[in-house]
């Protein structure tokens, strides 16, 4: 992705964004409703045309693949398979497409836990089973670029962490695997690293770990001479809050210092932990001036 931006008119969807998802990691592409994610992976499909920029996927465009669906598999909408058909049917068309046989159409129903009704109508599936049939409909070319808008939509506990093992094991194998997803929790989990858009702009591409860290809260300290550690790390600059069950909340100095200050001291102490934000915690902040609507607080 290359200074890609996207307008509608007036409307400003993607704002010369630049960004590269490798291979071997789980991405978790994040952003407010509004951002212009999904804007941005219809772009990378051909979906869309970009008003300026470029989005390649193997250096190249996706309408110039001459077998997309060996190269990149994507879910964007669960809903779009017609309802007349059979699941079978439905991936043995898009198989068909792009010269793969009908093995392959079973070896993906059977993949994604669906075996047993390939042969029923979608019209009857449930929002989890059509969340598994586009999964399926993605991983049908066996392609090495994998895309999953909101792909744990309508599962239950047991599919969240079958997706989410699959994800892994997708990037395990080699392959590169974006998810756009607004479920904070899942991408802890899941993601190795985060690319974060606002308002079509880049606001970070980093690690999970990363931008835990950036939002870090201090440092977590326990001892059984609180008072007088208290008074030594005050002393060093540091803040420090001592809570209800005595321990002390550290800010200002890190780990290592505080450590060093307390043996310096001669203070045992039984806990040194540092404090990171959570991802959530961490989004929030981070994409606070990006939220389009925002309620009442």
């Amino acid at each position: 992705m290359n200074e890609l931006t996207k307008r509608y008119g007036d409307a400003l969807a993607v704002d010369r964004l630049s960004f590269q998802v490798e291979p071997r990691c789980v991405t978790g592409f994040l952003g407010p409703n509004g951002a212009g994610k999904s804007t941005t992976m219809r772009v990378l499909l051909g979906l869309s045309a970009p008003t300026a920029g470029t989005a390649l996927v193997n250096g190249r465009r996706y309408g110039d693949l001459r077998f997309p669906m060996r190269e990149v598999g994507a879910l964007l909408d669960a809903g779009a398979a017609h309802g007349g058909r059979t699941a079978f049917d439905h991936l043995r068309c898009l198989a068909r497409t792009n010269r793969i046989g009908t093995a392959r159409v079973a070896a993906v129903l059977e993949q994604v836990g669906l075996a047993g009704v390939g042969r029923k109508r979608i019209g009857g599936f449930s929002l989890g089973m059509r969340q598994r049939l586009g999964i399926a409909a993605a991983l049908l070319g066996d392609p090495g670029v994998l895309m999953f808008d909101e792909p744990v939509n309508g599962l239950d506990p047991e599919g969240v962490r079958w997706i989410r093992e699959l994800m892994r094991s997708l990037a395990a194998e080699g392959r590169t695997v974006l998810i756009s997803s607004h479920l904070m929790s899942e991408m802890q989990l899941t993601a190795d690293r985060l690319v974060v858009i606002g308002r079509g702009r880049l606001i970070a591409d980093t690690t999970v770990r990363e931008l835990a860290e950036r939002f870090q809260r201090g440092v977590l300290v326990r001892t059984g001479r609180t008072p007088e550690l208290a008074r030594a790390l005050e002393a060093a600059g540091a803040s420090v809050v001592v809570e209800a069950d005595g321990a002390l909340a550290v800010k200002g100095l890190d780990p290592v210092r505080i450590g060093e200050l307390a043996a310096r001291h001669a203070i045992p102490v039984h806990e040194v932990t540092p404090r990171s934000a959570s991802l959530e915690e961490a989004y929030m902040a981070l994409t606070a001036d990006s939220v389009e609507y925002g309620a009442a607080r």
